[in-house]
């Protein structure tokens, strides 16, 4: 499992982490079931505060993307195969509004729009090339 952190990014930290967490579980990286390494082991291995690991941990969760098991450690839930509920969608919606409509103020049109969306995905899921 390979995350880096970028500590002069203007993201936060454990938005960093969390972020890189969830495509290592959309590429399969990181299975259904599978525990994430300790708070204290992760912090350690990327040189950042447990606080910070801890964070990106519980935004995950809230998500219903991991699971954090009390003094067993957070593993990753299995992924839907009757596809996102209606509140996932509407939280996806109300993430990707902001960026499409500051790409749009940077003058890029719907086809450069899309173009970037599709590369990304073929990015995560080589499955679908």
């Amino acid at each position: 499992m390979f995350i880096q952190i970028e500590p002069t990014s203007e993201i936060p930290i454990y938005t960093q982490l969390a972020n890189q967490l969830i495509e290592l579980i959309a590429t399969g990286t990181l299975q259904t079931s599978e525990a994430l390494p300790s708070v204290r082991s992760l912090a350690a291995d990327l040189g950042v505060n447990m606080h910070t690991v801890n964070k990106a941990y519980h935004e995950l969760e809230k998500k219903n993307i991991i699971q954090i098991i009390p003094k067993s450690g957070a593993v990753v839930n299995e992924i839907s195969s009757t596809g996102p509920s209606d509140s996932q969608i509407e939280h996806i919606k109300q993430v990707m509004k902001p960026l499409i409509a500051e790409s749009i103020v940077y003058g890029m049109d719907k086809k450069q729009i899309l173009s970037i969306a599709t590369s990304l995905i073929s990015g995560i899921r080589r499955d679908e090339e």
